[in-house]
């Protein structure tokens, strides 16, 4: 790149930046998915876990858990030349929800985490978007030992629209976490492309 142009004469590609939010209960795995596939250092805002938040804080299927996000993780992605992502993680705690709002301004889509021992903890998550028309996929986070259901019985006992994608996925898995972003990307053009075409009619 010599002055701001290519060696070919080209301009430089502007690239198209859309912003994804990262969502789900605690301990679901939202700090790693962001780490995992961020092409540059994630920012976290991790505090330990304190007795002080032990009456609030479950954390019971992952005990191993010692630290939590207070505000947000943010990390970036390049899927194309001409497409950057940017992910933003959500405090997964009720007494954080209140930044969720700041957060989802301006956002594409969402990605909702799901954990299969504690599916409970996503339905905070899916209501909100569902609550605000933000087009969102659900990635089931495979932990090991967690048992294993096919995608319709996630799909009905969250209650989820037909037209939800459900994948499943390894939020330590870098091309994993790829498929999951390239999901939510797709799924939000189809979802304004039928908004359009809805208003229209």
């Amino acid at each position: 790149m010599i002055f701001g142009r290519s060696e070919r004469g080209k301009p430089p590609i502007e690239p198209v930046t859309l912003k994804i939010l990262v969502a789900g209960g605690f301990g679901v795995g939202k700090t790693t998915l962001v780490g995992a596939v961020s092409e540059i250092r994630p920012l976290r805002t991790e505090e330990l876990l304190t007795e002080a938040g032990r009456p609030v804080d479950d954390t019971s299927g992952v005990e191993g858990k010692h630290t939590t996000t207070v505000v947000m993780d943010f990390g970036r992605i390049t899927l194309r030349e001409d497409l950057v992502l940017y992910l933003f993680g959500t405090p997964g705690q009720e007494r954080f929800w209140f930044m969720w709002d700041e957060l989802s301004e301006g956002t594409l889509g969402a990605v909702v985490l799901a954990d299969t021992r504690r599916l409970e903890d996503c339905f905070a998550a899916i209501d909100y978007f569902e609550r605000r028309s933000i087009p969102f996929l659900v990635g089931v986070n495979c932990f090991e030992g967690a048992a294993r259901y096919p995608e319709q019985d996630v799909r009905d006992a969250l209650d989820l629209d037909d037209y939800v994608p459900v994948v499943m996925c390894d939020a330590r898995d870098r091309e994993s976490v790829k498929e999951i972003l390239v999901g939510v990307v797709q799924h939000a053009m189809r979802y304004a492309q039928d908004e359009r075409r809805s208003v229209t009619t």
